[in-house]
């Protein structure tokens, strides 16, 4: 047992550390950095719309890798071995941030999609390990501790970052430029740091040696293949997942888009990543709080709570004009994204397949990120043709409002039933009655 809560308490140490990409450098720091120095050159506006075609392309490749990647590593049993390959190429893609100057705005986004490749490629596995790592009537509490700890270690290097930025000279830096860099480097050190315990302590789960006569890729390929054509049985985790995909784009563009939008519309870079830090501590006990409602309303419940307070968000964010509703906003995005994003996630988890957890992942991977090139890709694409990035935010009400319907309809407890009828019977172990 204590070894069981050990493999867990790593397991929300790697979100303690992979989070810090997150929040400095996918939502609060690098963006502004992006607009006001890497892309200071450019005419207003196309720096918010290079940023989230960049976005577009980087989740992109992950989308078409995720679903390959998932099926390899459950046929090999290398779940641990692509987590530490992906994370490393994010580490490293952050460090290199350090030496994106005045301009550089290719280089810049260049490094953000290798970046985002390293971090979502190895979100796929780490993923993967959580049906392993906790029993179903545990999934909820130690997804929800992932996505708290996640808050609580983005959250320390963020503040840390932000007092840097604000105050170069007390780290005898030269000015804000120079902090910025800085902050991007530590990401990847923090990351590294609180990876060793999850690659250190995880193991995988024993499986038989299969003799393969093809290469991984072709039985990538082929096993993505098997998996859309069996995902059609799988009828509540199919209805879920295309509920998931319109909903989670309009979460992932609001976290993607946000700090370059309140650049775009006058909010000064101070207030920015104040606010971005606020939403991290907020996030903390409302991501307790709604795995704790989880348990008495029912996920599914507690889920659709969260998804009508960002349809608000949307709606508050196409009028936002000053600093004091840009905080406003961001104490509401506190307090439900961490709750949608880690209830989804077991939801997910109890509908999988006992013995495809990563190759299911994948599929969870691939309806993230398919989707997650859309929002960002509207968004950049109806600010640079109207000129008014506000007309952008509004597009995001479709996404809520659909995948709100579609969850109406999934039955959570029917879809744990589905998935442990059609499990893979010869990866199940037989027990007679003696």
């Amino acid at each position: 047992m204590e070894n069981k809560k050990k493999i867990q308490r790593s397991w929300m140490l790697y979100d303690f550390g992979n989070s810090a990409f997150a929040t400095t450098i996918m939502a609060a720091v690098l963006p502004v950095y992006y607009s006001s120095v890497a892309a200071s050159g450019l005419e207003d506006g196309l720096a918010t719309s290079y940023w989230g075609y960049s976005q577009s392309i980087s989740v992109l490749i992950v989308a078409v890798l995720a679903p390959i990647l998932g099926a390899i590593s459950d046929f090999s049993a290398a779940k641990k071995k692509f987590l530490q390959f992906f994370a490393f190429m994010g580490i490293i893609a952050s460090v290199l941030l350090f030496f994106v100057g005045e301009g550089d705005y290719v280089l810049a986004s260049v490094l953000f999609i290798v970046g985002s490749i390293g971090f979502s490629g190895a979100n796929i596995f780490y993923d993967g390990f959580l049906p392993e790592i906790a029993d179903k009537d545990e999934i909820d509490r130690v997804s929800s501790g992932g996505f708290a700890f996640g808050y609580i270690g983005g959250g320390i290097l963020l503040s840390i970052n932000v007092l840097m930025i604000l105050n170069p000279g007390w780290f005898g830096l030269a000015d804000t430029a120079m902090a910025s860099r800085v902050s991007f480097a530590t990401v990847g050190v923090w990351w590294l740091i609180f990876s060793i315990p999850l690659i250190k302590n995880i193991k995988e789960e024993k499986k038989s040696l299969v003799k393969r006569d093809q290469s991984y890729i072709a039985i990538g390929f082929s096993r993505v293949g098997n998996t859309f054509k069996e995902i059609k049985q799988y009828k509540q985790l199919l209805i879920f997942l295309l509920a998931f995909w319109l909903y989670n784009d309009g979460i992932s563009t609001i976290i993607r888009m946000a700090t370059i939008y309140g650049s775009e519309i006058g909010i000064a870079q101070n207030d920015l990543i104040i606010a971005l830090l606020i939403t991290q501590f907020v996030g903390i006990p409302f991501t307790f709080f709604f795995g704790w409602l989880a348990s008495i309303i029912t996920a599914k419940k507690a889920l659709n709570i969260t998804l009508f307070v960002y349809l608000g968000i949307v709606i508050l964010g196409y009028f936002m004009n000053s600093a004091l509703h840009f905080y406003i906003l961001a104490i509401c995005v506190g307090m439900v994204q961490g709750g949608a994003q880690s209830l989804s996630r077991s939801i997910y988890g109890r509908m999988v397949p006992a013995n495809k957890h990563a190759e299911f992942f994948g599929f969870y991977g691939i309806s993230s990120k398919f989707a997650a090139v859309i929002g960002p890709f509207m968004f950049a694409f109806i600010g640079q043709i109207t000129g008014n990035s506000r007309l952008g935010i509004i597009s995001l009400v479709f996404f809520f409002i659909i995948g709100i319907f579609l969850l109406r309809f999934v039955d959570i407890d029917q879809g744990i039933r589905d998935a442990e009828r059609l499990s893979d019977p010869k990866e199940k172990v037989e027990v007679k009655p003696k």
